[in-house]
């Protein structure tokens, strides 16, 4: 199957890793850690997802 992708992909990782220290940080300021954790891993998700589907194209 011949892939219709970009020649040179790029990595979402690090984006889903800042989103999800990022979303932590945000909620010990404002004492829900968890909910912060959670809300940027959802965010880096989001984030890795549309970064792949425009690599798709």
């Amino acid at each position: 199957m011949k892939g219709t992708g970009s020649k040179r992909p790029r990595a979402g990782g690090a984006l889903l890793a800042i989103a999800i220290v990022l979303g932590t940080l945000v909620g010990a300021v404002v004492r829900q850690t968890s909910l912060g954790f959670l809300a940027g891993a959802g965010l880096g998700l989001l984030l890795l997802g549309l970064m792949w589907l425009s690599d798709r194209r």
